[in-house]
């Protein structure tokens, strides 16, 4: 009697088993997750660095605010003062040395409108960053030149769906800005 009990009881048992697992996956709560980050990454020389810059400047919907070092791409230049034409709010810092540097499209930007700060108060204003409506980050060894694309071995990030980091560069930016003078 003992035995058909206990086979009784694992009958049930196994009957009620997969109701019970399927009841406790129903109610378990779902987390939503952020998508982890995009990031893309390009070397150069010929790693398409420039290029990769365009595109996202050419997809930026409200603003573009960039910091350089050197800034001598023709590519680049055209597709910032193209997204102006747009109407997208763009700014650009930069080193003193771009003030009269040889081939600096400072000059070039100005003339399309662009504002142009200058960040002389340190030895070298050594940044190379674009930040794109408050939502992609470009930075990276990469200057904005043309020997960056084709002769040097530079790096460059583009990296997207990461707001805290995008915050502490925009922050930087603007700690620069507010102490740069007008071109």
């Amino acid at each position: 009697m003992v035995f058909h009990t206990g086979l009784i009881l694992l009958g049930l048992f196994l009957l009620i088993l997969p109701a019970c697992s399927k009841a406790s996956a129903e109610v378990q709560p779902t987390s939503v997750q952020s998508p982890p980050p995009k990031i893309e990454c390009y070397f150069s020389p010929k790693g398409g660095c420039a290029e990769a810059i365009t595109n996202e400047i050419k997809s930026a919907k409200e603003t573009i605010f960039v910091q350089a070092y050197s800034f001598t791409s023709e590519p680049i230049a055209q597709a910032l003062m193209d997204a102006y034409k747009r109407g997208i709010k763009v700014e650009i810092v930069l080193d003193k040395s771009q003030r009269n540097g040889k081939g600096s499209k400072a000059e070039t930007v100005a003339t399309a409108g662009i504002p142009i700060l200058i960040d002389s108060k340190h030895n070298i204003a050594h940044n190379k960053i674009i930040i794109l409506d408050s939502k992609i980050l470009i930075t990276g060894s990469f200057n904005f030149t043309k020997n960056a694309e084709e002769k040097n071995a530079e790096n460059l990030l583009i990296i997207k769906d990461q707001p805290e980091l995008v915050k502490k560069y925009t922050d930087n930016y603007l700690k620069h800005k507010e102490h740069s003078e007008e071109y």
